[in-house]
C-alpha cells in the first residue's frame, strides 16, 4: 500500500469513526429522554433552558407563584386581553384541546398570562378567562414580574411606550408551551397545531411521564 494511499484509508476511517461515535451519542441521548417518542420540536440548548419560576398576580388578585399555578399538565400561552385576533383564535384552540384530552381522560390545566399589565388587571383577566373556560387561570402583575417571567420563558413581547391610542396593540410570540410537574417544560406548540394535534401529543408527553 503506497503512502497516499495509507493516508487515505487513515482518514476514512477516522472520518467513519467520527460518524460512529456521534451516532452512538445521539442515540444515546434519545434513549435517554423518555419523552423522545413525543417531540416534534428541537429546543436550542435543551427543554431545561425554557421556563422557570416566578411571582405573579392571579385573576382573583392573589400573588401566586409557578409552584401554585402548574401543579398539573399546563398549557402555557403569553398574550393579551385587548389583543383584536390572534390571542382569541389561539386560547379558543387551546380550550378546545382542553376539552379533547378531558374526553380523553387527561386533567390539563389552561394558563394565560397577559403582557399587558397596564389594561389587564385581574378583574378584566377574570372577565376574558371565565368567558373561554371555566378552567382557564390568568396571570398578571407589575412590568418588571412580567417580564422575568417572559425572560424564563424565552418569549418576546413589546409594548408601545406612552401609546396615545387606548386600543394599541401589543407585539409578541405566540407559542404555546407544556409544562410537566416534576420535569418543567418539555415542548411548545406553534399556531398551526391543531386541537386534536395538540391534545394527542400533550397525551403522550403525559403517559410517558409516569
Amino acid at each position: 500500500m503506497s503512502v497516499s494511499t495509507r493516508r487515505i484509508a487513515l482518514a476514512s476511517g477516522s472520518a467513519i469513526a467520527v460518524l460512529l461515535i456521534g451516532i452512538f451519542a445521539v442515540t444515546q441521548q434519545r434513549g435517554a429522554d423518555v419523552f423522545a417518542d413525543c417531540r416534534q420540536s428541537v429546543i436550542a440548548g435543551g427543554a431545561g433552558a425554557i421556563g422557570g419560576a416566578f411571582t405573579l398576580v392571579d385573576e382573583n388578585g392573589a400573588t401566586v407563584t409557578d409552584r401554585d399555578v402548574l401543579t398539573k399538565p399546563s398549557l402555557v400561552y403569553f398574550g393579551y386581553t385587548f389583543c383584536p385576533d390572534v390571542c382569541p383564535a389561539d386560547m379558543g384552540r387551546n380550550v378546545a384541546a382542553i376539552d379533547v384530552l378531558d374526553e380523553m381522560g387527561y386533567d390539563v390545566t389552561p394558563v394565560f398570562i397577559s403582557v399587558d399589565p397596564a389594561r389587564d388587571k385581574p378583574e378584566v383577566l377574570k372577565e376574558w378567562t371565565d368567558y373561554l373556560h371555566p378552567r382557564l387561570v390568568g396571570l398578571t402583575g407589575s412590568e418588571e414580574q412580567i417580564r422575568a417571567a417572559a425572560n424564563a420563558y424565552k418569549t418576546y413581547y413589546r409594548v408601545p411606550e406612552n401609546p396615545e391610542d387606548e386600543y394599541y396593540l401589543v407585539d409578541h410570540m405566540t407559542q404555546t408551551y407544556l409544562m410537566l410537574p416534576g420535569h418543567g417544560f418539555v415542548e411548545f406548540y406553534s399556531r398551526e397545531t391543531s386541537p386534536e394535534t395538540m391534545a394527542e401529543n400533550v397525551a403522550c408527553f403525559v403517559d410517558h411521564a409516569g
